[in-house]
């Protein structure tokens, strides 16, 4: 998969350091994969949830979220968002 883009990772660790090694082991499993729907995306993420359009991934034990859209046809991965467990229950990213 390509992941696009891997800045919002680097400006979010510059708030959340403690999550940098969660979310560069994301990188790197997603990087590798050739995900052709959620069901493969399950097999190497069991806590990732679809939400809408959106695939949300628990980053460092549920502390973090990661809010992506994946188009597996042209194997991408836009990360839309990563927020705090708290920041992601407010539903703002939503709008």
């Amino acid at each position: 998969m390509r992941v696009i883009s891997k800045r919002a990772v680097v400006e979010f660790v510059k708030e959340y350091s403690d999550a940098l090694e969660p979310l560069l082991h994301w990188y790197a499993l997603t990087k590798r994969a050739a995900w052709r729907n959620f069901a493969d995306v399950r097999r190497d993420f069991r806590h990732a949830d679809v939400v809408g359009i959106f695939a949300v991934f628990n980053i460092a034990g549920n502390k973090y979220r990661l809010i992506t859209v994946i188009k597996y046809r042209w194997q991408v991965v836009y990360i839309r968002h990563i927020l705090t467990h708290k920041a992601y229950d407010k539903g703002k990213w939503k709008q």
